[in-house]
């Protein structure tokens, strides 16, 4: 799929959780970047930045960016996160989608849950 036809599959997705579930918020995580996808990281890239563009307009929706956790200082996936068949995360690679999740689910929900 092309970066516009991620956006967009995004975009119809939020309008059909919006028109079912109107007071849920939404997190988005990006699409995460992985040795054995390496060649389509520009479209991967591009995708994520259209997609968090069109969620900046969207009340209550959240982008959350796991892929530059995962890159290295080459600006490549980190294979270190990955298993033998350089798609599937290890540990360490969810370890990173925890320390990028939890704060925004965090930020979002607690003010929730306190009385």
């Amino acid at each position: 799929r092309t970066p516009e036809q991620v956006r967009d599959d995004v975009h119809a997705f939020v309008a059909r959780v919006r028109r079912a579930l109107p007071r849920v918020p939404i997190f988005w995580l990006s699409i995460k970047p992985s040795p054995s996808r390496q060649a389509l990281l520009p479209q991967m890239q591009q995708a994520n930045a259209l997609v968090r563009a069109d969620l900046g307009h969207v009340a209550d929706t959240h982008y959350v960016d796991v892929a530059t956790p995962m890159l290295g200082a080459d600006g490549l996936p980190d294979p270190a996160l990955f298993r033998e068949d350089r798609l599937h995360m290890r540990p360490a690679g969810y370890a990173l989608w925890t320390q990028a999740l939890g704060p925004a689910l965090h930020a979002r929900l607690d003010p929730v849950t306190k009385p």
